[in-house]
């Protein structure tokens, strides 16, 4: 149970690096081994500097934040000195505002003496890490003898269905896994852009927001949509001036103007119509995913229900004697052109 996350972690990123991997070796003329390495110091330059470029957008949001902090900090001590009238009862707000901070600052000392847990926590998460680059590496090295290997143990008889079975469950997870990826950064950018148009707060962090939410189908949605009101409403806008309740209502109605462009236009052209489910199962499936593999499962939610689609209809026309497969669409001639012509 504790290496099955991280090898499936590892088919994932093999997955999804496979195609620049299989690209570079065919376009220079390098063995995989050689392609899968420069593909992976490329990535490591990736990483090593995205964060020169985020990290000065990151303190200004940040900044912002000490801001806000301050001016919770001088409610709170109004609030310490407050009395409500309600009737004929008064309440001592400032009582419960002590109780309140007095739970928080034990809650936080308790999380302080757990400081060696956390640090051995780190140092799993390094190792997982290194687990999943490894691995990662093989299964790409070695895709082929797999697949090889995996094929000899089907039998002669089932060998044609298994390779149809396999390319389409295959087009099922490349739609997904490389068309979020893409969908995740249409929406941080879409979301970045308009932030800032419309004077929201922390643009950058909620836009982040938004692109991450994206691996959450029919629910990611629902998430930002809270998280955004909330912003709308306790921090208002920076260029409109309106009230804060009103911009919330501006808020809420982008984010349906974008949720409908996601779902009609966005979702459809990058990952296409192979993943289409309908959200009742898709957030059946993301709960009972969370049961058995939290938030990994959360995220593989969708891809794995579409492929037991794939599944289940096999085994139903195997048992009823049908077709498994859809026909083939075969190319018009040249004297059908013509005759439609």
């Amino acid at each position: 149970r504790v290496i099955i996350p991280p090898l499936v972690l590892a088919a994932i990123l093999a997955y999804v690096i496979t195609p620049a991997v299989e690209f570079i070796a065919r376009r220079f003329h390098l063995s995989r081994t050689v392609a899968a390495i420069m593909v992976y110091i490329l990535l490591g330059g990736l990483f090593v500097g995205l964060p020169f470029v985020l990290v000065p957008l990151a303190v200004n949001q940040l900044r912002g934040i000490e801001i806000d902090l301050q001016d919770i900090v001088a409610r709170y001590t109004t609030l310490r000195h407050t009395v409500v009238i309600v009737g004929s009862f008064p309440i001592d707000v400032g009582a419960i505002t002590d109780r309140l901070t007095n739970g928080l600052t034990a809650t936080l000392d308790g999380l302080a003496g757990e400081s060696l847990a956390i640090v051995g926590e780190l140092l799993e998460f390094f190792i997982s890490a290194l687990v999943v680059l490894i691995a990662s590496f093989y299964l790409i090295k070695d895709s082929v003898r797999f697949h090889g290997a995996a094929e000899n143990l089907i039998p002669a008889a089932y060998r044609e269905d298994y390779r149809r079975l396999r390319a389409e469950i295959t087009l099922i997870w490349a739609a997904f896994f490389r068309g979020q990826i893409v969908l995740a950064l249409v929406a941080t950018i879409i979301f970045w852009v308009v932030g800032v148009i419309i004077g929201l707060k922390y643009p950058l962090a909620l836009a982040l927001l938004a692109g991450g939410l994206e691996f959450l189908p029919s629910l990611g949605h629902g998430i930002w949509f809270a998280v955004g009101i909330i912003f709308a409403l306790t921090q208002g806008s920076t260029v409109l001036p309106i009230q804060n309740w009103a911009f919330a209502l501006v808020v809420a109605g982008l984010h349906v103007i974008f949720q409908q462009i996601d779902l009609n236009l966005l979702i459809p052209r990058i990952i296409g119509r192979r993943v289409k489910l309908h959200p009742l199962v898709v957030i059946i499936g993301i709960i009972v995913g969370a049961s058995f593999a939290g938030v990994l499962g959360v995220a593989l939610a969708a891809p794995t229900i579409a492929s037991l689609r794939v599944l289940g209809r096999y085994t139903y026309s195997g048992l009823f004697d049908l077709e498994p497969f859809e026909p083939a669409l075969s190319r018009p001639t040249e004297k059908e052109v013509i005759h439609d012509r």
